[in-house]
């Protein structure tokens, strides 16, 4: 797990593209007063995210640090002013980027205020799932709740096969679909040159005719 330096300026985005996929631990890094960092990361459709969140105190007197889980459309998912413990958890709607942004706001001081650290832990798809509790709802003995793991992390596994089966196809049928407007536009610009050359030579003919050059 690695995190990426944040830019220059108060926006410091966190370009992840595999966060915490998973059995990945929690993720910490520190956030400077007046910041913003976010982690993006593109999910699937009909996929339950969880996330837990520990933010440490502030060092400035009327700092807080917010929260807010979006989409790449800006729909707000989870929203929480002056974080500092808890949990969200949302199901995604449709393939797209998701984005968890922590924002530090504060008064300016006359010191140097430390950097809050920020512990996240993110899962989705199978790992996002409460095993203990289906295991007590549907009164599942341990190797019955093992196998019930297994089968979903399996039928994960066949999604995003299938997912990929079906970007291969787009891709294919884009990469056919360029060939022939492709080789339509050469065949269109073979034909305009012969053109223009057949009438450059017919034009130069009659010109020299007039000029009576030729016969």
């Amino acid at each position: 797990m690695r995190v990426p330096r944040p830019g220059p300026g108060l926006l410091g985005p966190l370009l992840l593209p595999l966060l915490l996929a998973g059995g990945c631990g929690a993720l910490s890094f520190q956030l400077p007063v007046q910041t913003r960092k976010c982690l993006k990361e593109e999910m699937h459709r009909d996929v339950m995210v969880t996330g837990e969140y520990e933010v440490s105190e502030p060092g400035a007197p009327g700092a807080r640090t917010d929260l807010r889980v979006t989409d790449s459309s800006g729909h707000l998912l989870y929203s929480k002013e002056d974080a500092k413990k808890g949990k969200f958890a949302f199901t995604t709607d449709d393939y797209e980027i998701y984005e968890i942004c922590f924002e530090s706001h504060a008064q300016s001081v006359g010191f140097r205020v430390p950097d809050q650290l920020i512990i996240l832990n993110v899962k989705h798809g199978v790992e996002a799932r409460n095993y203990e509790d289906i295991a007590k709802a549907e009164k599942l003995k341990p190797l019955e709740v093992d196998l019930r793991r297994l089968e979903d992390l399996s039928e994960s596994i066949v999604k995003d096969f299938a997912y990929m089966k079906q970007r291969e196809e787009e891709m294919r049928d884009t990469n056919e679909s360029t060939s022939t407007r492709v080789l339509y536009f050469s065949i269109f610009s073979m034909l305009c040159l012969v053109g223009l050359a057949t009438w450059q030579v017919c034009y130069l003919r009659r010109f020299f005719k007039a000029k009576k050059l030729i016969e």
